[in-house]
């Protein structure tokens, strides 16, 4: 009797086991799996500030708008805060990129993907970066996935320039672009910090996080070292199909710029987009203020001043507001970089301080 009851409790087990490796088999990608490649740009594009450009993986058509330095011509075509939105139930997803002007590291020249899971969150499932001369290079971003249907996006990199990019199944399954999972449309003009310089993965910018975390679909024009309130980058604004502007705006420009072209900017793009809101954000505290005395005078002048202009911009304009919550720095000031530039984690607390405010504001106009 207690043989035949081990023996049961053992082919139970057998039965069991082979069930679940049946499914793991089932789930596993072939070492030898076969691709088929869809053009991105054909799926859902995301974060497109003017869609339609004769590039779609260009954040600006440099042949319409003109006035750019030779680097912004460059950083306006780099493909920060894009996103390509899809639904497959392929075990392995891949990249297969032409690169124009292109830079290294993971967030400058990689590739990032997310996938949402069962509670609707959007959570990290993979990366990569490498770049190859073979037209048959393929960058595997992850595999051996379950073979059901998943919610994916795949942010681009934050400081290249992308002539095409397709995405990668297992051939014979499916591959469908996703409906927008984002609202609304919220233009962000910003800094290195809006372009997410220091950051290890190309979807780990404010911006991006930020988007995540409410829902709402950002269009990403930051532009390292080059957002100077310039009149040029306002006509870009001007033509933008936008909900809601915001910016980092008072983190690159010196005290004579921010006096001199802060009200035309707010006059001009009110000119183009009555009745929006226009949401400025005081630039962040750099850690290397902490002992330099010739740099803590130079920003906090430079951040009373910004205040300053803002209180009276808000008195003279309707629809101009100004956060002072902005804040990228622990109790314990460990969340720089090099000084001037936060890690993930200070974008993380920057896009958490942003969170509230903002969403307090946009609720005035409709956006929720």
């Amino acid at each position: 009797m207690k043989r035949t009851a081990y023996n049961y409790v053992n082919r139970s087990l057998v039965g069991l086991l082979m069930l679940f490796w049946g499914v793991v088999l089932r789930a596993q990608t072939p070492q030898d799996v076969q691709y088929t490649f869809t053009e991105a740009s054909s799926l859902t594009m995301l974060g497109q500030l003017l869609p339609g450009n004769p590039n779609p993986y260009h954040r600006v058509d440099t042949v319409r708008f003109k006035g750019f330095t030779a680097g912004e011509n460059t950083q306006v075509r780099q493909s920060a805060g894009l996103v390509c939105a899809f639904r497959t139930n392929s075990t392995t997803i891949s990249v297969r990129a032409e690169f124009g002007q292109a830079s290294g590291g993971y967030s400058g020249g990689g590739f990032d993907l997310y996938i949402r899971d069962e509670k609707g969150r959007w959570t990290w499932a993979g990366d990569g970066v490498g770049r190859s001369n073979d037209p048959n290079y393929n960058l595997v971003l992850i595999r051996d996935m379950d073979g059901s249907e998943h919610d994916c996006l795949i942010y681009f990199p934050l400081f290249s320039e992308i002539r095409s990019m397709k995405v990668g199944v297992q051939q014979g399954a499916s591959l469908t672009a996703l409906p927008n999972p984002f609202r609304h449309r919220i233009a962000f003009f910003g800094s290195s910090f809006t372009h997410g310089v220091s950051t290890s993965r190309p979807a780990m910018n404010y911006p991006s996080q930020l988007s995540r975390a409410t829902g709402l679909h950002i269009l990403n024009l930051g532009c390292s070292g080059n957002c100077k309130l310039q009149p040029y980058f306002c006509d870009v604004l001007c033509a933008a199909d936008a909900d809601a502007f915001v910016f980092d705006s008072f983190s690159n420009p010196t005290i004579p710029e921010i006096e001199e072209r802060l009200f035309p900017f707010i006059e001009k793009l009110q000119a183009a987009h009555p009745g929006k809101p226009l949401i400025f954000q005081r630039t962040i505290y750099r850690e290397r203020r902490n002992f330099n005395v010739a740099t803590e005078n130079f920003e906090r002048a430079r951040q009373e001043r910004a205040a300053e202009l803002m209180k009276e911009a808000m008195k003279r304009y309707k629809d101009v507001y100004y956060i002072e919550t902005t804040n990228a720095t622990s109790p314990t000031h460990e969340t720089s970089v090099d000084g001037t530039h936060p890690g993930d984690y200070g974008y993380t607390l920057w896009a958490e301080s942003l969170r509230k405010p903002l969403l307090k504001i946009l609720r005035k106009y409709g956006i929720k």
